[in-house]
């Protein structure tokens, strides 16, 4: 079990999925939470289930597409306890074919996926930056790596992902903030719409629980140290070698 108690960490898409696992697998590590998503009832369940074991955690319902909700929410966290962790993992996934996108729907996913992970991984990096200590984690995708057929839009998102990622752990550097990021493949969660929230963990399908090990082991290393990158897949999806 890695040792987080050092952590205040700042979850968002905490409802559910990655978010959800990452929030046990951080209360398990002694971290104090900060829980942020739309759904407050689903905040309010695991918030719960996870003071019952001992957790210290603030929930905090936000649409982290907007500006005044992110300010919002790192107040609230900071006054909660000054915070040195932003799993920023809200998201969405899209399969719009290219010659049917919409600017609308372009603008959607666009929003969700990336400049709402700019906002939170701003307001975070203000605040770490005036205690020159911090770490933020940006949860990426396979597709920031090699596309997949009718996801232009998604892709587009999730290679802006590590663009950001990577002018953070630069810009970083003088105030003591590592930036890093997480490329998870098909993982059991709600993401992907009914049937994937109900898949059995296989060769072809991982359970959330194992991205947010790897995410708790990114967390856990020395302040001095950054694990930059990681990518977590099934062994059977059909990414590596030729078809």
């Amino acid at each position: 079990m890695q040792d987080l108690a050092r952590h205040t960490a700042v979850i968002t898409g905490a409802s559910s999925g990655i978010g959800a696992a990452v929030a046990r697998k951080f209360a398990d590590g002694g971290a104090k939470l900060v829980l942020a998503a739309r759904r407050r009832d689903r905040l309010e369940a695991l918030a719960e289930e996870l003071t019952a074991k001992g957790a210290q955690v603030l929930i905090r319902p936000t649409d982290v597409t907007n500006e005044a909700d992110v300010a919002g929410l790192f107040a609230a966290a900071e006054e909660f306890s000054p915070i040195t962790l932003l799993v920023a993992n809200a998201g969405i996934v899209s399969h719009s074919p290219t010659l049917e996108i919409t600017t609308e729907h372009w603008n959607e996913v666009i929003g969700v996926n990336l400049t709402a992970a700019f906002l939170c991984c701003r307001e975070a990096f203000r605040l770490m930056a005036q205690r020159r200590r911090g770490r933020i984690i940006n949860i990426g995708s396979l597709s920031a790596q090699m596309p997949r057929a009718n996801t232009i839009a998604y892709t587009a998102s999730k290679y802006g992902i590590e663009g950001l990622t990577r002018s953070l752990a630069l810009d970083g550097r003088e105030f003591g903030i590592t930036a890093s990021i997480m490329h998870p493949g098909s993982t059991v969660s709600e993401l992907g719409g009914e049937a994937m929230s109900r898949a059995t963990p296989s060769e072809k399908m991982v359970d959330a629980q194992y991205a947010a090990e790897l995410i708790a082991l990114m967390a856990a290393v020395p302040d001095e140290a950054n694990l930059l990158t990681a990518t977590m897949l099934p062994i059977a999806q059909p990414y590596l070698g030729r078809s």
